[in-house]
């Protein structure tokens, strides 16, 4: 007897599909789940996650495209079937650009639906397994063990630790990559409502217009096209927590809106006159310095004070050197996981490119950068493979390198010979970049210029992970 472990949920309001899926899903060993309206649909996904969705594009009462998107609100690693019955390449287009896994047109044929499903199954669990080998914090993962081992991310951890067991609204700041999400699901799963869902909202994603809809639903009829009652994620997310990402995009009137909403513990749809109560903890995230826009008049004063009742600073990455190549070689697990290669290590000179890049993109960046260099390498990485353009770690163009943050200085646990060291290298290398890009690549004009000797500018070219595209 065929053993039933995966459970596929399918949404339709004609009956016709969940007539006929469940029969083709079962002869395989799956566990099919029916459920005829939206909110049903939303119910047993908060209450169990399915591993895929199957749903109609449009049926009576239901628009699959929604259905999806709120799915995924809810769980975005959750594969979605689409199903129509008036194929066309625009629809199928937009359907996998807004995240549909596959697009079937009826009618539906066995093989067809049962290989869609299965493959939709495998990446599934491939994704899974590499969040939590990257630390979405499940179980009693460390934040530590994930983000690394410096004295910067000890403390980091102490702060959301200490924050987790509150109801306090958290203010996640830190630059684009640093980790500011990572740190959000940290304080859910910590906390007494890690049990409840977490939903994250990018603030800076979803038009003006429809943000207040995402956020707080509407009635039927509240606009043009809202044929029927959707429920926002501050309901979707009750008795969880709420991360509102990128927070500064929204409006001053939908701050407003945000602001009654968390005095009041209530919301009311678009459209609708009747209040309903909300238990939801908001945790919000700015790559931006908050208190300078609340002053400016850019962000509300009020809403500011408001959520800022803790907040936590993820540092960036060029300020934690140490956690460089841990996480380095962590990422590349994932890749090797994901890509199914072996690379086993960093040659010398890609050790040194790692320590002495700036990292403008942060920890996003430096996973973006492995898991190419994995994809090219054999079994060591070099420099070559990792591709890091030494031009773009100042934004501001060359600067020399000698800018020294206060912060910078006096944060970062180093003894004053081993942060002199770094900040040579950096040094050195945005000189050699300058100097290689006014000559062209001339290798040997750019020895002169530089009083060094031929040997040497080819040594710090190669230890320093130098594109070089230009012959001598």
């Amino acid at each position: 007897m065929t053993t039933l472990t995966n459970k596929i949920l399918i949404v339709d309001s004609k009956l016709e599909m969940s007539a006929v899926l469940p029969g083709y899903l079962e002869h395989e060993g799956l566990i099919p789940v029916v459920a005829h309206t939206r909110e049903a649909a939303l119910e047993k996904i908060l209450a169990e996650p399915p591993d895929t969705l199957i749903v109609a594009v449009k049926s009576p009462g239901l628009d699959g495209m929604e259905i999806m998107k709120a799915a995924k609100a809810v769980d975005e690693d959750l594969p979605v079937i689409l199903i129509t019955s008036a194929p066309d390449i625009r629809g199928a287009v937009a359907a996998m650009r807004a995240g549909a896994h596959d697009y079937l047109a009826e009618p539906l044929k066995q093989h067809e639906v049962l290989r869609a499903v299965f493959r939709a199954l495998n990446e599934c669990a491939l994704k899974r397994k590499l969040r939590r080998l990257s630390g979405q914090i499940e179980g009693g993962s460390a934040l530590r063990e994930i983000m690394g081992p410096s004295d910067a991310v000890k403390r980091l951890t102490e702060e959301v630790a200490r924050v987790a067991k509150t109801n306090f609204s958290v203010l996640v700041l830190g630059e684009t990559g640093a980790g500011k999400e990572l740190v959000a699901r940290a304080v859910h799963q910590l906390s007494s409502r890690k049990e409840a869902p977490f939903i994250a909202v990018d603030c800076g994603a979803i038009p003006e217009a429809l943000l207040e809809s995402e956020l707080f639903g509407h009635e039927k009829g509240a606009y043009t096209g809202a044929d029927r009652q959707k429920k926002g994620t501050f309901e979707m997310a009750s008795g969880g927590t709420l991360f509102l990402d990128e927070i500064t995009n929204m409006s001053l009137g939908s701050q407003a809106k945000l602001l009654r909403a968390l005095q009041d513990k209530s919301i009311c749809r678009i459209g609708g006159t009747r209040s309903t109560a909300t238990d939801v903890r908001v945790l919000a995230a700015s790559n931006q310095d908050l208190r300078k826009a609340a002053d400016e008049g850019s962000f509300r004063r009020d809403v500011y004070f408001r959520l800022n009742e803790f907040a936590i600073t993820v540092p960036a990455l060029r300020q934690r050197q140490e956690d460089i190549l841990y996480l380095a070689k962590r990422f590349m697990d994932f890749a090797n996981a994901e890509l199914q290669k072996n690379v086993q290590n960093f040659d010398r000179a890609a050790v040194d490119a790692l320590l002495a890049y700036d990292w403008p993109g942060n920890v996003r960046q430096l996973r973006s950068v492995i898991r190419r260099a994995v994809l090219l390498a054999a079994d060591v990485v070099t420099v070559e493979h990792l591709a890091i353009d030494g031009n773009v770690h100042r934004e501001n163009g060359f600067d020399g390198g000698t800018e020294v943050r206060l912060a910078e200085a006096t944060q970062n646990d180093l003894p004053l010979r081993e942060f002199v060291r770094r900040k040579v290298i950096v040094i050195e290398r945005e000189i050699l970049c300058h100097v290689l890009r006014h000559v062209g690549g001339n290798k040997a004009k750019a020895a002169r210029l530089l009083h060094i000797d031929y040997k040497t500018i080819h040594t710090k070219i190669r230890d320093y992970g130098i594109p070089t595209n230009h012959g001598d």
